[in-house]
């Protein structure tokens, strides 16, 4: 047997596609060789006899390769294609005949930034090598699945395929399962007469799946993605070597081969790129569509008098369980862009696998079908208001302290136990496909483009109990906020009680002139309220949304996603029902209409538009709601009153539901090109038109003001808050600045008017750099922060492609607010809650950070309202 590796190169530094191969390659033995891109070298090993002699062939010549390359700067990554790249820097090997393919192929020698694995195996006879190539053909594509390693483009988009590699590589005009001949004289005549039609020009051109070597007395397998694991080319390896020899034997008893036709066989090698491990492949014997693992299975049993006559049968049959519960590299790849949302992340877990330093956790995997193995309930430092210094134990919501589930979540883990890693992975596959072909994306910071919204499988279950808790508390506080709102922007009576003291409005960067011009006894239509368990599985308030708080339709979409790729779980029937909850916004948003709106009021939701992070949630709600979806550009106000243009014709509007920023709302030119501010001011004053949320409310959520809340429940309405929220200190009060000065790497610091996560200073697990950093703010500009209490958010079990893993959670409650008799309101909180989830080792959970989320089932013991 032998290899011919394909690598990119990467700069480290930036993670893209670096055209560094001459300069490498200057300082590598002659058995490193130049490829048609000046970013991709070829490595080719020596001929070997055994897979543990393959095995370490192939770990030392990535072992020589990857120290060059690292001595320059460089990464190296065995995969079918790396997702970073840009297209001006990538060059053409300047040899003559690549210069030529250049010339002839034009885009598809451009686009080539891709990389195989081609596995050589022996076979002296080469008429046998060209037959035994048709009889192997139907088989190529499980090595393909196995091998798949390309799941994004060089410009970083998620494919939807496990191998866009095969995609690219089909586009060639002489690839394909194998040569349609029977003997050696034939294939030699074919390949001349495709050189003579000038089509290609040499026999290295004639790109079959599988082949007899040009150079060797060997067959060539071609179909494999490259691999960054170099156990998995050890398995396909010893896997093709075997098939041969199967087919060898029966071709010379004469035995009839596996016969399909070649567009089965390309529908076969088609499926295995789209779907990988992660999903089904074609049984060509049948044929029919059977998941992956049983194909795999069934191929690997079927070789396996051959795998014993090679002393092959053990470690082949260990691969196949290993790689069966890991997945394909493509599989991971997307977990590894779901935990922080960053391609950078990608492309070095591929650098580091590659060079054979990524840990391996599936012999635990496989071991355990709870797929708890080593589950330890997550632990972090000691929170700010105890003494202790040992490390505090978070408080896992799922799984009790000795690994057991706890009883609400024993039969969703009975489940987990009978699907299998494999399974599961499966399904999470499944379900990306769904989201991106449902457009249910969110844009993470700092990235150019939308991204799947990471929905794990495992369900968060809510107590009715607990539930019931948490309703009356949270109606409780919404009703509060919502006096103050009305309070703060008309008679500022809790200014003149000295309640609040008037120099936080000076801090709140949330108080806006813009916000006295309402009229109504609603002004937080929906707000959106965090929740966290504390380490005693405690409800704490940690924020309140009171501007344009998103999360419901993610919600709603996270049960339709589950209930239809996981029925396994079982919903109980006393789980709260998601699918009412587009219906209930639209009677809040109707109800909000001013007092002289028509019986039907006009209700249009107005987005920034599809650069908006959340955009699906937009589209998505306006469709639920069967309202229309309007941009700043379709709206004018004349005479008062608000109008939505559509082509020629144009709608009153009586209650716009706004889902972007105020700021931007306010300067946004309209249909006639003006600024909005002056006119939706003029409607809002005129009593024509209701905005919800109203303008303004930034400063019921500012993090400066969130201390006071609990005095705002007593003082408006006159009742001991419900729910306890985390203690906080405002820094721009000389006394709480020298307090937090002094408990700096205990607490948790943040901007007042940060989002998402971002610029939030996490004492206990920042370095001694930052802390001093934000130590120097502190005293230069005290008045931008706020700090809390180091509070271990509760845990839960999360997916992570091979087990369960715990990660932080938080909850995100929906409360709306209708107006009542009189001058009053009433509260529903809806019974959709959006469950964020830190990626692993993080305790952001914002989905601007990367967070994902789950679906949420609420027990319904006590009524929702």
């Amino acid at each position: 047997m032998g290899v011919e590796e394909e690598f990119h190169l990467v700069d480290l530094n930036t993670r893209r596609l670096t055209a560094r191969a001459p300069e490498l390659l200057g300082d590598l033995p002659s058995s490193y060789v130049a490829e048609l891109q000046r970013c991709v070298v070829e490595m080719n090993s020596a001929v070997t006899h055994s897979l543990d002699d393959l095995d370490h062939e192939l770990r030392e010549r990535r072992r020589v390769l990857v120290d060059a390359a690292s001595a320059l700067g460089i990464g190296v990554v065995a995969a079918g294609a790396v997702p970073l790249s840009v297209p001006a820097e990538m060059q053409v090997t300047a040899t003559p005949r690549y210069r030529q393919m250049l010339a002839d192929y034009q885009l598809l020698a451009r686009e080539q930034l891709i990389c195989g694995t081609q596995i050589h195996v022996g076979v002296d006879d080469r008429d046998e090598a060209v037959a035994t190539a048709n009889r192997v053909a139907p088989f190529l594509p499980i090595l393909l699945a196995l091998s798949a390693s390309s799941p994004f483009w060089s410009n970083g988009s998620d494919t939807g395929y496990s191998s866009v590699r095969t995609l690219v590589w089909q586009r060639w005009p002489t690839t394909g399962p194998a040569a349609p001949v029977a003997t050696a004289a034939e294939y030699d005549a074919l390949i001349q007469d495709l050189i003579r039609s000038g089509v290609i020009t040499d026999a290295g051109m004639a790109y079959f799946d599988v082949r007899p070597s040009n150079s060797a007395p060997t067959l060539e397998l071609r179909i494999c993605d490259s691999c960054p694991s170099v156990a998995t080319i050890v398995l396909i390896a010893g896997l093709f070597r075997a098939v041969v020899q199967r087919e060898v034997d029966a071709l010379r008893r004469g035995v009839p081969a596996t016969v399909i036709s070649p567009t089965l066989c390309r529908a076969a090698t088609w499926r295995a790129a789209r779907s990988g491990l992660e999903g089904e492949l074609v049984d060509v014997q049948h044929p029919a569509s059977r998941p992956a693992s049983a194909v795999v299975s069934s191929f690997v049993e079927s070789l396996r008098p051959q795998l014993e006559e090679f002393g092959d049968w053990p470690k082949v049959s260990g691969l196949v369980r290993e790689v069966l519960v890991a997945g394909t590299s493509a599989a991971r790849q997307r977990r590894a862009l779901r935990r922080r949302g960053r391609l950078t992340d990608v492309v070095d877990q591929l650098v580091a696998e590659t060079a054979g330093r990524w840990p391996a956790t599936v012999a635990a995997a496989a071991a355990d079908p709870s797929l708890l193995f080593g589950y330890q309930v997550a632990e972090g430092p000691a929170s700010a208001d105890t003494e202790s210094q040992q490390p505090a134990v978070c408080y896992d919501e799922a799984i009790e302290p000795g690994g057991v589930p706890r009883r609400h979540y024993k039969a969703i883990f009975d489940s987990v136990a009978s699907l299998g890693a494999a399974r599961l992975r499966a399904r999470e596959s499944a379900i990306e496909q769904d989201q991106r072909a449902g457009g249910i994306t969110f844009r993470v910071n700092g990235q150019e483009r939308a991204q799947v919204f990471p929905v794990d499988l495992v369900p968060r279950i809510i107590t009715a109990e607990d539930w019931h808790t948490l309703t009356v508390g949270l109606a409780q506080r919404a009703r509060a906020l919502n006096e103050f709102l009305r309070d703060i922007y008309a008679e500022q009576a809790i200014l003149h009680d000295g309640i609040l003291d008037e120099h936080a409005l000076d801090r709140a960067p949330g108080f806006r002139s813009t916000g006295r011009v309402f009229a109504g006894p609603v002004r937080a239509h929906i707000s959106g309220t965090d929740l966290i368990c504390d380490r005693d599985g405690h409800w704490l308030v940690l924020e309140d949304n009171l501007r344009i708080p998103s999360g419901t339709a993610y919600a709603v979409a996270n049960r339709r996603l589950l209930d239809r790729h996981v029925p396994e779980w079982h919903r109980p029937a006393t789980t709260a029902d998601v699918d009412d909850v587009p219906r209930m916004l639209f009677e809040t948003l109707r109800a909000s209409a001013p007092v002289e709106a028509p019986d039907d009021p006009q209700v249009v939701l107005l987005s920034a538009g599809w650069e908006d992070s959340a955009w699906f949630e937009h589209t998505f709600l306006a469709e639920e709601m069967n309202v229309a979806l309007a941009h700043a550009s379709n709206l004018s106000v004349r005479d008062g009153v608000l109008w939505r243009h559509l082509g020629r014709g144009q709608t009153r509007v009586d209650v716009l539901y706004v889902r972007m920023d105020e700021d931007m709302l306010l300067s946004s030119p309209g249909y006639d090109g003006e600024p909005l501010r002056a006119g939706l001011l003029q409607a809002l004053a005129s009593g024509t038109l209701t905005i919800a949320n109203a303008l303004g409310n930034g400063v019921g959520d500012d993090k400066a003001i969130y201390p006071r809340v609990p005095a705002m429940i007593k003082y408006y309405l006159g009742e001991e808050p419900l729910l306890p929220q985390v203690r906080t200190w405002v820094c721009g009060q000389r006394d709480e600045r020298d307090h937090v000065l002094a408990h700096l790497a205990e607490l948790v610091v943040k901007p007042i008017d940060g989002f998402g996560g971002s610029g939030v200073l996490i004492g206990p697990e920042s370095s001694d750099a930052a802390i001093e950093q934000r130590r120097r703010e502190l005293l230069t500009q005290p008045e931008r922060f706020v700090a809390q209490d180091t509070v271990r958010l509760s845990t839960h079990p999360t997916f992570d492609g091979e087990g369960m893993y715990p990660h932080h959670v938080d909850l995100r409650a929906f409360v709306h607010l209708r107006p009542g008799t009189g001058d009053s309101v009433t509260a529903h909180v809806l019974p959709a809650a959006l469950t964020r989830v830190a990626t692993r080792g993080s305790s952001i959970v914002n989905s601007s950070s990367g967070g994902g989320s789950k679906d949420t089932w609420i027990g319904t013991g006590q009524p929702v309202f």
